[in-house]
């Protein structure tokens, strides 16, 4: 066993499992006491860290390289099953794609599988965001959240939502760049003609345009992009922000108990999600600078520069429900608790809504006359 990876191995290395020293059930990560814990006996155990453990930024292209040498290596193939057995039980568990963190589906002991998240062909995981938020308080939150839904059908606000919260780690990049943007256009000025016609007057508007240029450096810092398939990339872009600053280094005993992936979304795809972002922030900032009432922007050309970037796992409850036999589906920040999701909608309440708009716009607008 070694010292820096604690916890039993089984089948050959490929999986791991954390036995109490009390009883020998498997610990769990404890989100209220921040470590490990035994479900059945109370036997707790600190988290172990490496000694010179910490969460750093990486070097972009020096990984890019690093992975093309790697490049079908000793690869396994994240997108075939592992099956592995279960310490405890002795069952097969199987692991699909990007899963790498699950539970045993017929004794719920928590397993793992082993040397994924730092195999030499992917970049390893460098920090976690670790649970926070109980599995108590989620629910709550999510009550909360059925009810401010004023636009949902009465009977789901009533009834709330039922399921399986399943608590996962979820893989994120984070990005930083250095930019350097040199822009060019047109500015805008808005002034006013007297316009004659017939026997009255009005004023007109014009815009008298002139030329703009100049150059602006901007820093990006931890944007974060998704790199898990398969979740409404709309809605967990919605649990932002997250407080990154709470990360710790990596280590398995913090995924023990709950789900966990590993990334599907590659780093150099992950980094144009990231510079599709910034360009629209460069070019909002260009518009800024060449200012006036109007902006025409002719080109706006950016360089990256000092790239680095970091794999985090952020934790995540998901709950899939069924609603009039559609399926849907809502996750909570375990973080900080912000939940977003997807529901039902009346059409009689929204319908009485615009006609409730539209009757107080017309009364307004005959007022007014």
């Amino acid at each position: 066993m070694s010292e820096e990876k604690p916890g039993e191995q089984v089948n050959e290395g490929k999986a791991r499992v954390f036995p109490c020293e009390g009883c020998g059930s498997d610990l769990e990560f404890h989100i209220g006491q921040q470590d490990l814990k035994c479900p059945y006996c109370g036997f707790e155990k600190q988290l172990e860290f490496a000694v010179d453990a910490t969460v750093t930024e990486q070097d972009f292209q020096s990984m890019l390289a690093k992975l093309c040498e790697h490049h079908d290596k000793d690869r396994r193939d994240e997108d075939c099953q592992s099956e592995i057995r279960c310490n405890s039980c002795g069952g097969t568990v199987v692991f699909q794609g990007a899963l790498t963190s699950t539970e045993c589906p017929f004794c719920a002991s928590p397993i793992q599988l082993e040397d994924v998240h730092d195999a030499e062909h992917r970049v390893p995981v460098d920090g976690v965001l670790p649970f926070f938020v109980e599995k108590a308080r989620a629910k709550a939150n999510l009550a909360a959240w059925v009810q401010s839904r004023w636009f949902a059908p009465n009977e789901f606000r009533q009834r709330g939502v039922n399921g399986k919260f399943n608590g996962v780690y979820t893989p994120f990049w984070t990005f930083d760049s250095m930019t350097f943007t040199r822009y060019s256009g047109e500015r805008g000025e808005h002034y006013y003609e007297t316009v004659k016609e017939g026997d009255e007057e009005k004023q007109v508007r014009q815009t008298r345009w002139c030329p703009a240029s100049g150059s602006f450096d901007r820093f990006f810092d931890d944007l974060l992009i998704l790199a898990a398939e398969g979740l409404p990339r709309r809605l967990m872009d919605k649990l932002a922000p997250w407080p990154l600053e709470k990360c710790v280094p990596f280590t398995q005993q913090l995924l023990a108990g709950f789900y966990a992936r590993t990334y599907e979304l590659e780093l150099e795809p992950g980094f144009e999600h990231a510079r599709d972002q910034m360009e629209v922030a460069v070019n909002a900032e260009a518009r800024q600078r060449i200012g006036g009432d109007e902006q025409r922007v002719h080109s706006c050309q950016t360089q990256y520069k000092a790239v680095t970037f970091k794999h985090l796992l952020l934790p995540v409850w998901l709950l899939a429900y069924r609603y009039n036999g559609k399926p849907y589906q809502v996750m909570v920040n375990a973080a900080t608790g912000e939940v977003q999701g997807e529901r039902p909608w009346s059409w009689g309440k929204i319908l009485c809504a615009v006609a409730v708009v539209a009757t107080i716009t017309g009364g307004i607008a005959l007022l007014n006359r």
